[in-house]
């Protein structure tokens, strides 16, 4: 419960950051503006045609007195109808990811160096990039498509087609849509999509409680447009918890056991001898602290340098 509260919390937070980013929310509506049109062209042609379709794939039904045959078929209508949104729903993602990917990755990095610490990417070229999107989408959609045309057939079971089918179905989608929404933050970090879909069943809950209310809220009409940007913002802060940045700055030189170029009393990592931290505390000196011109095997180390022409012994030379 606690993981699908916070995937929820997540959803909030990417709309909000965009909200307080007004530019970055504009510049993530465009290809979602495309890709609505492209839908809604595609939904009107089906809605037009289902009844059709309905009659082609029911033949059976042909000799069917009223009220039977008009049941079916408004049935077959209702399910071919709700199963084109769930599929524009889970392919409106895709589509507009693809179109805008330059958009969303520059939306996704902004996210990230917000937060502290952006991953450096992949430095592949546009085209790759958009060949990888493309293929790993076909991949999830292929699997989402599996599971829909289960619940499809199961949507027809009585009572349980009409009640506990469709929540599962939104759960269903709400998840892989969460999957595709994180691929732009994965794809940074350079994370095959079967790892991806393996980390998300891992954290079942937190992604039905990002997705699902995607879903719910994309079949409002427009909705999906105005959210798209705020979706992705929020999936990219799904990921930095998802997968924790372990990549730390480059250690400098010497770290490994070599004294630090510069470091002062020639110790390793900059810390004077006697200072905490240093190996040992106040004890002896480490290994690496230079030897004393002329000191006896087995005579107590000196931190200061041995007496040399023209200074005094036991005394840091001038500049010291």
């Amino acid at each position: 419960m606690r993981d699908l509260v916070a995937g929820m919390r997540y959803l909030g937070k990417g709309q909000r950051w965009v909200a307080q980013n007004g530019r970055w929310w504009g510049f993530g509506l465009i290809p979602a503006l495309i890709a609505l049109v492209l839908y809604a062209a595609v939904l009107t042609v089906l809605a037009l045609w289902s009844g059709d379709i309905a009659a082609w794939a029911t033949p059976f039904a042909d000799g069917w007195g009223s009220p039977w045959q008009g049941l079916l078929r408004g049935l077959f209508v209702a399910l071919l109808f709700a199963g084109g949104l769930t599929l524009s729903v889970l392919t409106f993602t895709a589509v507009t990811l693809l179109i805008g990917d330059p958009f969303y990755e520059s939306l996704s990095q902004k996210v990230e160096e917000s937060e502290g610490h952006c991953p450096p990417g992949t430095d592949r070229p546009l085209w790759q990039e958009i060949w990888i999107a493309l293929r790993d989408s076909v991949h999830v959609l292929l699997r989402a498509a599996g599971f829909g045309i289960l619940l499809f057939v199961l949507g027809f079971v009585p009572f349980l087609g009409q009640t506990v089918i469709p929540a599962v179905g939104f759960c269903v989608s709400g998840f892989f849509l969460a999957v595709e929404l994180t691929s732009v933050a994965m794809q940074r970090r350079d994370i095959p999509v079967r790892e991806r879909l393996r980390l998300l069943r891992g954290r079942k809950a937190l992604a039905i409680g990002f997705g699902t209310p995607i879903v719910l809220l994309f079949l409002i009409p427009f909705i999906a447009v105005v959210l798209m940007p705020g979706a992705v913002a929020g999936a990219t802060l799904l990921v930095r918890e998802l997968v924790p940045d372990e990549e730390q700055p480059p250690a400098p030189e010497g770290d490994a056991g070599q004294d630090r170029a510069g470091a002062p009393y020639g110790q390793p990592g900059g810390q004077p001898y006697g200072q905490p931290g240093a190996p040992g505390g106040f004890g002896p000196a480490p290994a690496q602290f230079p030897a004393n011109p002329g000191q006896q095997p087995g005579a107590p180390r000196s931190p200061y340098p041995q007496s040399g022409p023209g200074q005094s012994a036991g005394r840091p030379p001038a500049g010291w």
